[in-house]
């Protein structure tokens, strides 16, 4: 990877509709090699996929809740049990398996709290091997999915 391919994923990390031509004369190449370079880091998986970020407050999502997840035992068992069950949910938008106090961290969008009570009573208390559930709710959020920088 050469310096034109490392700003053109800078360039598609703050915009992923920039179109091949606006791309080519950003980095000052011609739109055949820009294009080509593209398809490239498409294909080497430096760039997995493009997708469209949506305001979670315009869909009904506006909570942002963290959640700290205790298994009742650490076998490979048990956490590929709980990792299985953790993607049918469409809810949680990332979890992470850590070290530390905790075995996994959630996120998670709800409409509100009450719409978090509902899920945490009905569905993430019945996730397989679960001994406890800790609960943040995010009252600001930050920064959130900053482009990486290299």
């Amino acid at each position: 990877m050469n310096k034109v391919d490392k700003k053109i994923l800078q360039l598609l990390q703050k915009d992923g509709r920039l179109t091949n031509a606006d791309l080519s004369e950003k980095v000052n190449v011609s739109p055949a090699t820009c294009h080509r370079r593209t398809s490239q880091l498409f294909k080497d998986g430096y760039i997995s996929e493009t997708r469209a970020i949506i305001a979670p407050e315009k869909v009904d999502r506006s909570t942002l809740v963290l959640v700290g997840v205790v298994l009742d035992r650490s076998t490979q068992e048990s956490f590929a049990s709980f990792e299985s069950a953790i993607k049918k949910f469409s809810f949680i938008l990332d979890c992470y398996l850590v070290a530390g106090d905790f075995d996994y961290f959630l996120k998670v969008r709800v409409k509100d709290m009450a719409g978090f009570n509902k899920l945490h009573s009905s569905q993430l208390l019945d996730l397989p091997s679960v001994r406890q559930l800790r609960t943040f709710f995010v009252m600001k959020e930050v920064q959130d999915n900053a482009p990486l920088s290299f």
